[in-house]
């Protein structure tokens, strides 16, 4: 499969909200890191920091790249955020991101979405969708 075509899959796959049950089924295990499997360290799948200022430490299920979801760690192994990775390329009118899933038991406190140009893992230019639990007070437990 083609990595344009892994992408498109990838993104579809969140836009119709599959590729989320292995959050959900994360579940508690998911609160503290790392989850359980199949999450790995994104810093051990591609060349990024185990530490990313702004997202923390971040975990991913190496079936649902490149959009994800994430999740984000603070220091001390607090689940703080979940993230999905959306190139613009797939961004189309008739493109429905509904019911983006978090480990169960966790509530969003507040989302964030941001346009990045591009990095390792997710080349292509796309939006983070950042759902938080915790308050936006707290994000600085993830700021460095």
């Amino acid at each position: 499969m083609s990595s344009r075509s892994f992408l498109t899959a990838a993104a579809a796959a969140v836009a119709l909200g599959l590729g989320a049950p292995a959050v959900q089924a994360a579940g508690a295990s998911a609160l503290k890191a790392p989850p359980a499997a199949p999450y790995k360290a994104v810093s051990s799948l591609v060349k990024l920091p185990d530490f990313i200022p702004g997202m923390g430490r971040l975990f991913v299920d190496p079936a649902t790249l490149p959009a994800g979801p994430f999740l984000g760690y603070d220091h001390d192994g607090r689940l703080v955020n979940t993230t999905y990775m959306i190139p613009l390329s797939l961004m189309k009118p008739d493109m429905h991101l509904n019911d983006l899933k978090v480990p169960a038991g966790v509530k969003v406190d507040h989302v964030d979405i941001m346009y990045n140009a591009g990095h390792p893992g997710v080349a292509e230019p796309h939006i983070h969708i950042v759902l938080w639990n915790v308050p936006a007070a707290q994000e600085s437990r993830v700021a460095k």
